[in-house]
């Protein structure tokens, strides 16, 4: 079975990725191909270049071709990245028909920036059967 997990609840990515789901992948025992991850919130943090949770899934996650996503609007928020948001005007509140440029600062190798479109396009290719909410 193929999931991607969205971390959307506080320590969702610090404590539950962290602790338990990342080790699984590291040591081949999580039972399941995890194909993407999803950051929203401060769980973008995770994600930072330097930080230990990141450095190593970052490593897994180019190991298993796992796709590395975070909020656009999150990381912006918190200096995760440079740019836009991607599918909103920030002068409007109105949705954009072109996307706008919104990269990763400062964050491990592998990470993408984006919104849902991004994430349904970036997982379109290697779809997974299972989308899991921690």
């Amino acid at each position: 079975m193929k999931v991607a997990y969205v971390f959307a609840t506080p320590r969702a990515a610090s404590y539950k990725l962290g602790q338990m789901i990342l080790p699984q992948l590291e040591a081949g025992t999580h039972g399941a191909e995890v194909v993407g991850m999803f950051f929203f919130d401060d769980n973008v943090f995770v994600l930072r270049r330097g930080d230990p949770i990141g450095e190593r899934l970052a490593k897994v996650a180019a190991e298993k071709n796992i796709l590395l996503m975070m909020c656009d609007m999150c990381a912006l928020e918190r200096g995760l990245a440079e740019g836009e948001p991607v599918w909103c005007d920030p002068a409007t509140g109105q949705g954009r028909q072109e996307p706008a440029t919104c990269r990763p600062a400062s964050t491990v190798e592998g990470v993408r920036v984006g919104c849902f479109p991004d994430l349904y396009a970036a997982l379109a290719t290697n779809p997974p059967d299972q989308v899991i909410t921690l």
